[in-house]
């Protein structure tokens, strides 16, 4: 999936140096590299930090920005959340195939472009350096459009049932992405942390009720912990609609340390 990841500290950005260096590493040999970066401001200034850097050293380097997250007040600039794996992986599987590092940067791009994220927190992060909650969360309280990060998100209400929260959730991004009937849908539930993977099979169940009763397919799915927030109880829903190449990619074998395909 990646050759690379540069990882910052919790809920840190990585900074430039780390960058540049993954991606001296990512081109040498006169290779090519494809930057896969989450739009968030600190990995952003660090990623266009480092692309300068690339442009200096004649490094053969390209950027994708992922911003699937419709809690957004401005759909231009949305955050980047779990999408960044179904990004991951295609760009892989293709990049495995020795494909140019514009046809990687293109089969990327419409993934990024053909997919919405949707998260939910019922039980708040805590801070890493001390220990406390990041904002008061009612024991009958959930919010939607929770941050990667933990921010607060913009519709907090009364705590709801499985399929409720299924529901709420699963219509707000068919209705962004503008799915329909005939799509092929990708469907990722990641959990938080903090919640069960029973209880995001029980939230995957009424997806597929939905989408089933909508005559659109339920392709592809992934379900577990891939992105996960300090502490936080909850999961975050990511649609992507599929065509013949994106399913191909996602169905070639990986082995990544915590994403596995046969």
């Amino acid at each position: 999936m990646l050759d690379v990841s540069v990882a910052g500290e919790i809920f840190a950005a990585p900074g430039a140096a780390k960058c540049i260096e993954a991606l001296r590493d990512a081109c040498a040999g006169d290779e090519s590299a494809l930057l896969i970066v989450l739009n968030h401001a600190g990995d952003v200034l660090a990623s266009n930090i480092a692309m300068q850097a690339a442009e200096r050293e004649r490094l053969k380097v390209k950027m994708v920005l992922t911003q699937e997250d419709i809690s957004g007040s401005d759909p231009d600039d949305r955050r980047g959340l779990v999408g960044c794996v179904a990004v991951y992986k295609v760009a892989g599987a293709l990049a495995e195939k020795g494909a140019s590092l514009d046809a990687c940067v293109a089969v990327a791009q419409r993934m990024a472009d053909n997919m919405r994220t949707l998260a939910v927190a019922v039980r708040t992060a805590t801070h890493p350096s001390t220990g406390q909650p990041i904002f008061d969360l009612g024991d009958d309280e959930m919010e939607i459009g929770m941050g990667q990060h933990g921010e607060a998100g913009t519709g907090r209400m009364q705590l709801k049932s499985a399929d409720e929260t299924a529901e709420i959730m699963l219509e707000k991004l068919l209705a962004d992405l503008g799915a329909k009937a005939g799509d092929d849908l990708l469907v990722i539930l990641n959990g938080a942390g903090a919640t069960t993977l029973m209880e995001l099979y029980l939230v995957f169940r009424r997806i597929a009720q939905i989408l089933d009763s909508k005559k659109i397919r339920l392709a592809r799915s992934a379900i577990g912990e891939f992105i996960t927030t300090q502490e936080q109880a909850g999961f975050q829903m990511m649609i992507a609609r599929l065509d013949k190449e994106l399913i191909e990619l996602w169905d070639a074998p990986a082995d990544a340390p915590f994403f596995a395909k046969p």
